[in-house]
């Protein structure tokens, strides 16, 4: 048995593709598991857990069978999907996890996380994440009508795609002083994350020790997910068909 992580699944209505390859992964591997975790930006938007939306339905009611059967379910806020609520937890069976979370897997204690918050060379991207994590302007932005929210998201977005173009891509990658302080803030050698969408597994040194950054892609061309027993640490990816 194993405990699977997954990350940055980004679904929306533009990207079927990412939509069945997912439900095919619920129906399939993940229900041979004994945990899985989800580490944020599972959709590329939400506006609210009141939005009407028949992919969020579809897929908690697929979240909900997984739980249901026995693999119970854990999700972590991303950046795209940071206002998802408890109305859509309890539909869904999923535990809502702190942005940063100690689990023992196996013997092994592994911080896991979404990953923005160790990117911290990008200075204009931490402003931004301070503001609209600010519990009164969630509270207002929720309370706007659905089509005000809809647009806000929207050019907020774009505005993001826009900013990103113009960035080094070495500013959007994490900070190796920030990894170097989470671990030893938790005081972990395991470090499972999402965000960068560069997968790979990386074996840094902190204290002395051997410690290890495991990072998950996106799913925008095929599956990622990393695959924790008792015997090993894998990174797999798999065609979403």
């Amino acid at each position: 048995m194993a405990t699977l992580f997954i990350a940055d699944l980004h679904l929306s209505v533009d990207e079927p593709a990412i939509t069945a390859g997912f439900l095919h992964f619920l129906a399939g591997d993940a229900r041979q598991a004994d945990a899985l975790y989800i580490l944020g930006d599972l959709f590329e938007a939400w506006i609210g857990d009141d939005a009407p939306e028949p992919l969020h339905h579809e897929i908690a009611a697929a979240l909900r069978a997984l739980s249901d059967g026995g693999v119970p379910c854990y999700f972590i806020h991303g950046n795209r999907d940071f206002l998802l609520g408890k109305r859509f937890a309890r539909e869904s069976g999923m535990q809502l996890l702190a942005q940063e979370h100690v689990v023992d897997i196996e013997g092994r204690r592994v911080l896991i996380m979404h990953g923005d918050t160790l990117c911290t060379d990008d200075a204009g991207y931490q402003a931004f994440r301070a503001r609209v994590h600010t519990p009164w302007i969630q509270r207002a932005f929720l309370l706007l009508p659905l089509c005000f929210r809809r647009r806000i998201a929207a050019r907020m977005r774009a505005g993001s795609k826009a900013a990103n173009g113009k960035k080094p891509m070495a500013i959007m990658d994490v900070n190796a002083a920030a990894v170097e302080q989470a671990f030893i803030r938790h005081n972990v050698r395991w470090l499972i994350h999402g965000h960068t969408h560069r997968p790979a597994i990386h074996e840094l040194s902190v204290n002395g020790q051997p410690a290890f950054r495991c990072v998950l892609g996106a799913w925008h061309a095929e599956g990622s997910v990393i695959n924790v027993t008792a015997d090993e640490v894998k990174l797999i990816a798999f065609p979403l068909s």
